[in-house]
């Protein structure tokens, strides 16, 4: 015990001092000039920084997930440290559960807290633009329902000033109502964006983790622990810890349901496109064929697992969380749950006259999706994956932790 109170008073001290220097070498350039292991730590990076240094003498929960054991080959934590590892971070809570020094102890240790609140710095820190990743974690909710709004409200006014909102039923053909060009290139540069975006993003969060070189078998491994995510099983495959000690597999199940709905819709419509393009079949296609196959199950786990997500959400521990995250969280969600809901509502209708207002009301949603995706929860899940693959390569490397001897 009172080496552990030693190492948290010298942890405290070196992340005061780390954020009392933050002006002065931020005056130099930022992190344009001086490599991100040597900047100065913000307040929450400190703290991360300083609770590592606890859980590294304890070591009580090394099993749990991938956090640990990376922590172990560390003896200080520098801001690159502590990014990769708050995104490795799945926040499925065991350690808080499990922690003898979480608060109320005077060590105040939790971990999922801690963590959760640098990821929510990285995702503005990487975000490019930045003042577009900072206004969205700020005003998730509320920014997402505006954006989902306004260009549902411009197609509209569009159909209603060359046409009608409520006209002859079309059979289906979407194309009347917009042409394939058009709509190919509304979507072209919408996602197009998304891609470069994140595309920046990624790339200078896997410079500045270090990461090393990637093997087959290391590539391997990580995209298993992503595609079957492994460590929201708790560490023991009994589940996530929400509002109490109880373990549950809701947040591992419905998190698949939202990511394989996402991977089926977009299935969908790469499908649809190599339809198109390749065997000159065009829209619309009947029920049974594979596009709307994959779309409506994709549109169905699409509403199941963010409405999931969405109860959890509400009813999760806050200390487990950032509280200033949730508008954030809940706008990525909506997104989701809009998109899923518009697009079976369009569905069930496309042989109506109101086609037309169901077909602008969705595009208009998807597009305000993929234009918010680098700056929210879709961010999140790209640097878990970078975090992962760091730790599947890292684990595959000579320790190189030398342990001096009195």
């Amino acid at each position: 015990m009172k080496q552990l109170e030693a190492l948290v008073r010298e942890a405290g001290e070196t992340a005061v001092g780390a954020v009392e220097t933050a002006g002065d070498i931020r005056q130099t350039g930022g992190r344009k000039i001086i490599p991100i292991q040597v900047l100065p730590l913000t307040g929450n990076e400190a703290e991360v920084a300083r609770q590592m240094q606890i859980c590294n003498a304890c070591r009580y929960c090394e099993g749990f997930c991938a956090v640990f054991p990376a922590m172990t080959r560390r003896l200080s934590f520098g801001k690159a440290d502590v990014n990769y590892l708050a995104n490795l971070c799945h926040n499925c809570g065991a350690c808080y559960h499990a922690c003898q020094y979480a608060p109320p102890h005077e060590f105040a240790v939790n971990v999922p807290q801690a963590m959760a609140r640098v990821r929510g710095e990285t995702y503005a820190e990487y975000a490019w633009p930045a003042p577009l990743g900072a206004l969205y974690r700020r005003n998730g909710l509320t920014v997402a329902l505006a954006l989902a709004f306004g260009l549902a409200l411009f197609l509209l006014l569009a159909i209603s000033r060359h046409g009608a909102l409520w006209h002859a039923p079309l059979a289906g053909n979407f194309y009347a109502i917009f042409p394939h060009n058009m709509m190919a290139a509304m979507f072209g540069a919408v996602f197009g964006f998304a891609v470069l975006s994140l595309g920046i993003g990624i790339r200078t969060f896997w410079r500045d983790i270090s990461p090393g070189r990637a093997t087959p078998p290391a590539l391997g491994e990580a995209a298993r622990d992503a595609l079957t995510l492994t460590y929201l099983d708790g560490g023991h495959g009994q589940g996530c810890n929400e509002q109490d000690d109880r373990f549950t597999l809701a947040r591992r199940r419905f998190h698949h349901l939202t990511f394989y709905g996402f991977m089926a819709c977009f299935a969908s419509t790469g499908v649809a496109t190599l339809y198109h393009y390749l065997l000159d079949l065009h829209a619309p296609y009947p029920v049974t064929s594979l596009p709307v196959i994959l779309g409506t199950a994709g549109g169905i786990g699409l509403l199941i697992g963010p409405a999931g997500l969405l109860w959890l959400n509400l009813r999760r521990d806050p200390n487990r969380g950032d509280a200033a995250q949730r508008p954030m969280d809940r706008g990525f969600i909506a997104l989701l749950l809009l998109t899923a809901a518009t697009g079976l509502g369009l569905l069930a209708g496309r042989e109506t006259g109101a086609m037309a207002m169901l077909l602008a009301i969705h595009l208009g949603v998807v597009m305000a999706l993929f234009a918010t995706l680098p700056f929210g929860k879709f961010a999140h899940g790209i640097y878990r994956c970078a975090a992962l693959l760091k730790s599947s390569i890292e684990k595959r490397q000579p320790n190189t932790l030398q342990l001096g001897s009195d």
